[in-house]
């Protein structure tokens, strides 16, 4: 990457990073509701099908929703959409699942220096439950896991810079 490249993402972030201070308190997945430009309910961030969720990521780097709720012991099917249009090498988003008691601060610095697996450090692999790949504006994926221990896992997104507004909690009941 050149320095020009370089000095350009620097200023796309900060600026990011200046739009995105005000962030929203967000309700849980199965209590949200909107309404899509056009008038209709918009679709909603959880299913009424047992364990399949769906939360969002956008381009002033927050995720939709900062608590879902799963069932243990049952498969949890889970899709991140990345709503915004910037490309992944600017503002990608994935979706990590730690492993309870995992420090995030400590994850989140190993992570940065993890480019080469998309900011999944090589190190930290007990650490995580789950993870989505790194997407860019536009582009989704969806996981399937299960998680038998009844508890509150932490989630974040794991690309640099992101998870001190792109973080949330699991709970599983």
């Amino acid at each position: 990457m050149n320095t020009k490249t370089k000095i350009s993402l620097l200023i796309l972030m900060g600026f990011l990073t200046i739009t995105s201070c005000g962030k929203k308190e967000t309700a849980p997945a199965e209590e949200q509701t909107e309404t899509s430009t056009e008038g209709e309910p918009a679709p909603t961030t959880a299913s009424t099908e047992e364990n399949v969720l769906v939360i969002e990521g956008n381009d002033q780097m927050q995720y939709n929703v900062n608590e879902l709720k799963a069932v243990a012991g049952k498969p949890i099917k889970l899709t991140l959409k990345h709503v915004g249009k910037i490309p992944k090498e600017a503002m990608g988003h994935n979706l990590v699942i730690l492993q309870e008691g995992t420090d995030e601060a400590a994850f989140a610095l190993k992570a940065n220096e993890a480019k080469a697996t998309d900011y999944i450090p090589e190190s930290e692999k007990a650490s995580i439950i789950a993870h989505t790949k790194l997407l860019g504006g536009g582009e989704e994926d969806t996981i399937e896991f299960t998680i038998d221990k009844k508890g509150t896992y932490k989630f974040v997104c794991s690309f640099p810079g992101h998870v001190a507004m792109m973080k949330g909690v699991l709970i599983v009941e």
